[in-house]
């Protein structure tokens, strides 16, 4: 499958998601620190003329999602869903904004034993949104149920 692909409603890359492309989410290069990014656009602006929380949270679900992919695969025969996300907005955002990832110590290992034994599973994901001056400007932890798919 090339990177990208649709595969039925499975997906190889976050940023060629539906809302994704709509809101205009980019997938990081793969040498990258960063999982996904949001361009600097006027129309990412709040009334403050600095990025919009709703751009900055669509950006940490989304780099959460890239996390899961990069480390368990592409989700065939799982169906995966955002079960809770709770965020701290740290400073106002400047500019290109990017996520970063990581889950504790062993989760990933937790994660697959869950899913091979139990079927099912949840993963946190803790989240970093940097700004075009390097500032962390929201930190999130999101919490993922994944499941068999059973269709």
């Amino acid at each position: 499958m090339a990177h990208g692909e649709v595969k039925g409603d499975r997906y190889d890359d976050v940023a060629a998601l539906p809302f994704n492309r709509f809101i205009g989410i980019e997938a990081s290069p793969p040498d990258s620190d960063f999982l996904v990014s949001l361009p600097a656009a006027p129309h990412y602006a709040n009334h403050l003329g600095t990025v919009h929380a709703g751009a900055l949270l669509a950006v940490a679900e989304a780099g959460s999602g890239a996390f899961i992919l990069k480390h368990l695969g592409n989700g065939d025969g799982y169906l995966t869903v955002v079960r809770r996300l709770q965020s701290k907005f740290r400073k106002p955002a400047v500019g290109r904004v990017s996520a970063r990832a990581d889950a504790r110590t062993g989760a990933i290992a937790d994660v697959r034993s869950d899913l091979q034994t139990k079927g099912r599973a949840l993963f946190s994901v803790s989240v970093d949104v940097v700004d075009e001056t390097g500032a962390v400007v929201m930190t999130a932890d999101i919490e993922w149920f994944i499941s068999r798919d059973k269709s």
